[in-house]
C-alpha cells in the first residue's frame, strides 16, 4: 500500500460542524456547483455513497465505511481502477475552527507507483484544499 497525505488544511469552522456535514455525504448537494465539470462528470451520491467520473480514470465510487465523530470519517472504493481507501481527520482548534488532512491508501502495482504518485498527492491535496473552503453552518 501506498500512503498519501494532504497537508493540514485550516477550516473556519467548528470541528462537529465540519464532521456533522462530511460524515452524510447526502450535504454534497451544497456544493454540487463547485465541482468543475471539466474535470468530474456523473457526480452522484446519497447517504454513505458518492459516485464521480473522472477523465482519464473512470468512474470512481467510495462508501464511508466507519465514522468516529467527530474526529474521522473512513471511505473505501467500491468501484476504482485501483483499490483504496480514504479518510478525512478533524481536529479542533478553537470552538469556531478546526484543521483537517485527507490521507489516502492506495493499493498500486509497482509498475504504475512512480506514474501515479505524482498526480495522486495532487489530488489529495486538492481534496483537502476543496473540503477545507465548503461552508459547514449548521
Amino acid at each position: 500500500m501506498t500512503k498519501f497525505e494532504s497537508s493540514v488544511k485550516q477550516v473556519p469552522y467548528p470541528q462537529e460542524a465540519v464532521y456533522n456535514n462530511i460524515s452524510d455525504l447526502r450535504n454534497l448537494e451544497k456544493v454540487r456547483n463547485r465541482v468543475p465539470e471539466d474535470k468530474v462528470q456523473d457526480f452522484s451520491f446519497d447517504q454513505d455513497t458518492v459516485t464521480v467520473s473522472v477523465a482519464p480514470v473512470g468512474q470512481i465510487t467510495l462508501r464511508i465505511i466507519e465514522r468516529e465523530e467527530p474526529k474521522c470519517v473512513k471511505f473505501e472504493s467500491v468501484q476504482s481502477p485501483v483499490p483504496f481507501n480514504l479518510w478525512i481527520q478533524l481536529l479542533p482548534v478553537t470552538a469556531d475552527s478546526s484543521k483537517m488532512k485527507v490521507t489516502v491508501k492506495a493499493d498500486i502495482p509497482l509498475v504504475l507507483r512512480a506514474m501515479v504518485s505524482g498526480p495522486l498527492q495532487d489530488g489529495v491535496e486538492k481534496i483537502a484544499e476543496a473540503l477545507s473552503q465548503i461552508p459547514y453552518e449548521q
